[in-house]
């Protein structure tokens, strides 16, 4: 057995495992890991917990501490650099008129690297930039193009529901979505109001799509002939959330019946 704890590094970030070993870790504490970029602060969003061996992931790496005075300097200094990479790479981006736009800049603890994520419709030649860059700040420089939907989770804003989107407060990662997923949930296909804010399907099809599958699983199908308390007819429309079908009856009469109390033509 092992004492493990879940880590996120950002409030909309995936929990990442590490090996808490005999620190006196508590939910919510700040603290020093270990990971593939060398050392990164994050914060434990979980209680320690023994694990089998055999159920731990491959390389799981260490907490090494809880975070000190000395560690949030740092990060705050961390963060003054990258609003001033920020800076500096727009300008550089306007001068040499490239066709990217700049999201975000983020610098690893002990400044070996600096990442940089932009938008573009398509491939940039960033060569030129990355020597200004590396030239600036001496360091590591990667330049990383994101996507539409990566781009509205650091941005963020506010959903067609009033609400702060997904992508950047519950969804722990941005998983694949469909029309299909729209038409389950008995939504209009009216781009407009099944797009999110990066002009993608909205993610909430994806969240809920399981919860709708589950609900209409014993439920008869839009076209299907049932049988009905008030005779033979054919289903129209699902209700999932309420556990309803409107039924079309062989009279043209349209009714509404709870699903369990229609049965499947045989």
């Amino acid at each position: 057995m092992k004492n493990v704890v879940g880590v996120k590094f950002k409030k909309e970030g995936k929990i990442y495992t590490f090996h808490a070993a005999d620190l006196p870790l508590k939910k919510n504490d700040p603290v020093v890991v270990v990971t593939d970029n060398g050392s990164a602060i994050g914060t434990a969003v979980t209680e320690v917990r023994a694990v089998p061996l055999e159920q731990l992931p491959a390389n799981l790496k260490d907490v090494l501490r809880l975070a000190t005075e000395e560690d949030f300097r740092t990060r705050e200094n961390n963060q003054k650099l990258e609003r001033e990479a920020m800076q500096f790479c727009v300008k550089r981006i306007a001068e040499r008129k490239l066709p990217m736009k700049m999201i975000d800049v983020e610098c690893l603890f002990d400044r070996s690297k600096m990442l940089f994520s932009f938008a573009a419709e398509s491939r940039v030649d960033f060569r030129d930039l990355v020597k200004d860059l590396v030239q600036r700040f001496r360091t590591r420089i990667e330049l990383r193009q994101i996507s539409a939907r990566q781009e509205a989770r650091i941005v963020k804003g506010l959903g067609i529901c009033g609400r702060e989107v997904c992508c950047a407060t519950l969804l722990h990662s941005l998983d694949r979505v469909s029309v299909k997923m729209a038409k389950e949930q008995n939504m209009s296909l009216n781009p407009e109001k099944i797009s999110g804010l990066c002009g993608r399907l909205m993610c909430c099809l994806s969240f809920e799509y399981e919860a709708y599958a589950d609900l209409k699983r014993d439920m008869p199908k839009c076209g299907k002939m049932v049988q009905t308390p008030e005779g033979r007819g054919k289903v129209i429309r699902q209700n999932a959330l309420k556990g309803e079908v409107v039924v079309i009856l062989e009279q043209g009469k349209e009714t509404t019946f709870k699903a369990r109390d229609v049965q499947r033509d045989k």
